[in-house]
């Protein structure tokens, strides 16, 4: 009984300690300044709704802040418009569809496909639209602002 469970252990613990993979970041080569001219300002095409949320300052003493998790579904054509990470955090997981993001430190678009996340930190400001010709649909995790 412990041979047969012993390998399953330690693969599981191999599993646990692993690095996440950031499937869908920007291509080797391709960090750079990218100013973003012409970014869209408007969403088009997407629906935004909070599923949960937590209240940071109940919880960890860090006030006005909280962690939420939205589901945006983004139409084909659809935009999620330009805006910065700058003091807010986030992942964002893309549960069915594909979808592009324009990066200010990526110099070419990147495709998140199902099963990808994406990392937004650092300041990065960006936008996305989708594509492609089914839904986007997205999970968000954030640290926000205010209540």
């Amino acid at each position: 009984m412990i041979r047969s469970t012993l390998p399953a252990a330690l693969a599981f613990l191999a599993l646990a300690s692993a690095a996440p993979a950031f499937a869908g970041e920007c291509p080797a080569g391709q960090m750079a300044d990218n100013p973003l001219t012409g970014h869209p300002t408007e969403p088009k095409g997407v629906t935004d709704t909070v599923i949960g949320s937590v209240d940071l300052g109940k919880e960890i003493n860090v006030a006005d802040r909280q962690l939420r998790t939205r589901r945006l579904v983004v139409q084909p054509g659809g935009v999620v418009p330009f805006h910065s990470h700058a003091d807010r955090p986030a992942l964002i997981y893309t549960v069915s569809g594909q979808i592009t993001e324009y990066r200010s430190s990526c110099a070419v678009p990147i495709v998140h496909k199902a099963g990808d996340i994406a990392r937004e930190a650092d300041g990065i400001s960006h936008y996305w639209i989708n594509h492609g010709k089914v839904p986007a649909v997205l999970l968000s995790s954030d640290v926000h602002h205010g209540m």
